[in-house]
């Protein structure tokens, strides 16, 4: 899953907020300098990709990409997914996605000395261009696959998978309400396993 989805599967809470969020920018285990909360949130986050990668659903949404974009397939299905839970936001949560977003960015802010250098370089930008509102509308998310090509040195051309969007849109949406539920059960699970563990 991609920002929006690991930040919203943090249930509110904070520290569990930002170890999740990121987890991508931390290497094996060398977090332990972090706080404790903030290291289950990394665990938290490691859990849910573990279980979305194995999971059949998101291997459908993957495998109708796969023929034009192999190994990043995946990439782009969690891109995906993160534009159908914020166009669809109003199911998940009673606070407004731009609400949310402006929170999680405070967040971010008050918490700046313990984010991983990668995420501090790149949090100017994502706010700036507010990123993960964006996600909602079809042009903010036709911005990340061209930013995230670039990223490939436009190997990957997942320019072109904002087309793939278009032409299987209901049938990515159906899979993603689908699995988001069942996924949504599986992180409350997880998170309270872990907070509860001393």
């Amino acid at each position: 899953m991609n920002f929006l989805a690991h930040i919203y599967l943090s249930f509110n809470d904070k520290e569990i907020t930002i170890g999740n969020f990121i987890a991508d920018s931390i290497r094996a285990n060398k977090f332990d300098h972090l706080p404790i909360k903030v290291q289950k949130g990394i665990k938290l986050h490691r859990h849910i990709d573990t279980y979305t990668d194995s999971h059949a659903i998101p291997k459908i949404s993957s495998k109708r990409l796969h023929a034009n974009y192999s190994h990043y397939s995946r990439v782009i299905v969690d891109i995906y997914y993160d534009h159908f839970l914020a166009k669809n936001w109003s199911k998940y949560s009673d606070v407004p996605l731009d609400v949310f977003v402006d929170n999680f960015y405070d967040l971010l802010e008050d918490n700046y000395e313990i984010l991983p250098i990668g995420v501090k370089k790149m949090m100017p930008y994502m706010i700036a261009d507010n990123w993960i509102f964006n996600y909602s509308k079809m042009d903010g998310i036709a911005r990340v696959l061209n930013g995230m090509n670039r990223r490939t040195n436009n190997i990957s051309k997942m320019n072109f998978a904002i087309i793939d969007l278009e032409e299987h849109y209901d049938a990515f949406e159906a899979e993603f309400t689908e699995f988001f539920e069942e996924l949504i059960t599986f992180s409350k699970q997880k998170y309270t396993s872990l907070t509860n563990k001393k």
